[in-house]
């Protein structure tokens, strides 16, 4: 019998194993789950050298499982200007001018998560209302979505877009009445060219903006870059993630990930896509196929394609079948057409390759599942558990379409207007009240057959585990008769750990707490069960992050 290095004891243990759901106990020896029972029969595996972890009757549970975020322009974030819950000019102001006193060496001021509205609901933010609190220094702040941002005159001048600019299909360096830039860069070709003036070049955006990897990194900047990451990557670990599956990617990530995890120091497991944009010669795909051969431990894999098919609702980026509610028919443009997407995901499925596509617009939804089916025409139907991203308002005839082609819903309860995070308006205007039902529908979708995995979309709105999870409880409909798309409480746990492992094709040893698994493990502040469901987000936290057997995190 070996020996356990840590027992965890005196515990609520919620295992996601549905054939030992409940435990008291647990042992890890190594990397991996000696065994998850009774305290006697957990105390078996003791020794004096056995680390003992008391639980304080708090729920113990599997690592969670991040299914969808950012980690470079997220870590990032961490340095920036956070606008969350700003509104109005003159707070605005308080905030800018404070962060530019304490930050005087900046190149670049850079916000997020500021607001559409954060100036007023039918004021859209200019480059005047900038210019007026900061016009000596570049600055620039991203909405929460991260596929628009607001910058002053010094810093589009400094781009190079004070004059507008051609930036492809899909974004916009908007105008203004006086024929020179208005201040809202649309997407990331447009707003790439400022973020590229910050103390980081604007890498972080390039496996967003681009895919490609940054040109000519000095030392230095890789040293800041890895330094940056470890941050944002210890920080995720704080909230008791221990698996991160990244949606933006290039070959350099990769490699600063590999860095860390011979270092010993890659404090969660993390898997970054090759990210397949519109200018890319569909040949680029070999390379997807080969950083999953050459990125493939269980800390660190490259084994997924990401593509962009819209924008979002608040910009009206998104694709849209009828139209805006505010706007009937506008339904904008795919970033792909139909036939070069449907030549994507059938080569990237007969290359063994999962594909994720960001679809937030009915028509967006609907294009992707076309493509999908085409990969099954083309290639057999094959268990790579294609995935969507967001999937904010879907047509009630495409729902079925996920069981029927075996597709996941990857969704972010956070992200429901009106939730804890994000106003319902101007949001739900632009959906439209006769399509509300159809909106952020995540028990719709899990009843009809679709599987569900949870994740923040961090830096879009925060990491925290609690919150998205409070999110699926408590959401109330925005008007009477309405379906209840709430989730249980078991359900959303299960979507933010054996789900999130599933998709990434992982079940086989993560995502579940029992023998031989991977000792990937958080042990919360609270017993979840028993905090009321409007309370999770302040009250529970993580306590003791666990991954790879190795104390990640402790509060």
């Amino acid at each position: 019998m070996s020996k356990a290095d840590i027992i965890i004891k005196n515990a609520v243990v919620l295992t996601m194993d549905k054939d030992n759901p409940k435990a008291e106990a647990l042992a890890l020896s190594g990397n991996r789950i000696t065994a998850v029972g009774s305290l006697s029969e957990v105390e078996a595996f003791a020794s004096p050298a056995t680390k003992i972890l008391d639980a304080g009757g708090a729920t113990v549970m599997p690592g969670f499982n991040e299914a969808h975020m950012h980690i470079f322009p997220g870590s990032v974030s961490l340095r920036q200007l956070n606008l969350h819950g700003v509104q109005g000019f003159e707070a605005l102001k308080e905030k800018m001018l404070a962060y530019a006193a304490q930050n005087p060496d900046e190149p670049l001021l850079m916000g997020f998560s500021a607001d559409y509205s954060i100036i007023g609901l039918n004021e859209p933010c200019t480059r005047q209302h900038l210019d007026a609190i900061i016009s000596d220094r570049p600055f620039m702040m991203f909405a929460p979505d991260h596929h628009t941002a607001w910058a002053n005159t010094m810093a589009l001048e400094k781009a190079g877009l004070l004059h507008g600019k051609d930036v492809g299909i899909g974004n916009e360096v908007v105008m203004g009445e006086d024929g020179l830039a208005s201040g809202e860069l649309r997407e990331g070709n447009a707003f790439g060219p400022v973020a590229a003036l910050a103390s980081t070049g604007g890498r972080e955006e390039l496996g967003m903006v681009t895919g490609m990897d940054p040109e000519n990194v000095t030392p230095e900047q890789y040293a800041l870059d890895r330094a940056i990451l470890k941050n944002g990557l210890e920080y995720c670990a704080s909230w008791g993630v221990t698996s991160i599956q990244n949606f933006d990617g290039n070959h350099y990530q990769l490699r600063i990930m590999r860095d860390l995890e011979q270092a010993g120091e890659l404090p969660c497991r993390i898997r970054i896509p090759f990210h397949m944009k519109n200018f890319m010669d569909l040949a680029e795909l070999d390379k997807a196929a080969e950083w999953k051969r050459e990125f493939a431990t269980d800390m660190l894999r490259g084994d997924f394609v990401k593509v962009f098919m819209d924008g979002v609702l608040d910009s009206q980026t998104a694709f849209m079948l009828d139209g805006y509610g505010d706007r009937p028919g506008y339904t904008y443009e795919p970033l792909f057409t139909a036939e070069a997407f449907n030549a994507i995901a059938t080569k990237a499925d007969a290359l063994g390759l999962q594909v994720a596509v960001h679809a937030i617009g009915s028509a967006a939804i609907r294009q992707t599942l076309d493509g999908y089916e085409a990969a099954v025409k083309a290639n057999g139907k094959q268990d790579h558990r294609h995935r969507i991203e967001h999937i904010e308002v879907i047509h009630p005839d495409d729902i079925p379409r996920f069981a029927e082609l075996g597709i996941v819903a990857s969704m972010q309860p956070v992200h429901y207007p009106g939730g804890t995070c994000f106003p319902a308006e101007p949001t739900t205007d632009k959906i439209g009240e006769d399509r509300w039902d159809y909106a952020y529908a995540w028990r719709t979708m899990k009843e009809a057959g679709a599987t569900v995995v949870f994740a923040s979309d961090w830096p879009v709105s925060p990491v925290s585990p609690f919150q998205c999870i409070q999110d699926a409880l408590t959401r109330k409909p925005w008007k009477d008769g309405l379906k209840d798309q709430r989730f249980t409480l078991e359900e959303s746990l299960e979507a933010y750990t054996s789900i999130g492992a599933w998709v990434e094709f992982m079940e086989d040893r993560k995502g579940v707490l029992k023998p031989g698994f991977l000792a990937d493990v958080v042990i919360l502040t609270h017993d979840i069960e028993k905090v009321p469901a409007d309370q999770i987000m302040d009250t529970v936290r993580a306590a003791v992050t666990i991954c790879d057997g190795r104390i990640t995190h402790r509060a």
